[in-house]
């Protein structure tokens, strides 16, 4: 693998220079971390850690990230995507935000966990042309 080399310190900076924002569950359905802590959209708060994650998640969406993960777990799906439209700030025009979904395997194709990635995508949506490196 190619990033054998990062250390500790140099792997939570890229996380958290990621334009997204990251949870991370493990095999046994754990809440084990998250990145963007003070500015996430979807606000965690610190009891989460070691949570089951159908204690974190909205009751009307629990049935069908139960799901995701059960597929996950089952090796029949490795990764999901939807997007939705959410009010970012408060009396401002909404954001389209994509979520998506990303098993996490092991060499031998093991599950180890779940991958939750979210992603403010309006401004992206919104561009036009082209921009180069330094214009």
């Amino acid at each position: 693998m190619l990033f054998d080399r990062m250390n500790a310190e140099l792997v939570k900076a890229m996380i958290e220079a990621m334009p997204a924002e990251l949870t991370v569950i493990d095999a046994d359905d754990e809440v084990v971390g998250w990145n963007k802590h003070e500015t996430r959209v979807f606000r965690r708060p610190m009891t989460a850690i070691g949570m089951n994650f159908r204690q974190c998640h909205p009751e009307h969406s629990l049935p069908m990230v139960e799901r995701l993960i059960g597929e996950m777990k089952a090796g029949e799906r490795d990764k999901a995507a939807f997007w939705i439209d959410l009010e970012v700030v408060k009396g401002e025009p909404k954001h389209k935000m994509l979520i998506e979904f990303f098993a996490l395997r092991g060499v031998n194709g093991k599950y180890l966990g779940c991958l939750e990635f979210t992603q403010d995508v309006q401004a992206i949506r919104e561009r036009q042309g082209q921009k180069r490196l330094m214009d």
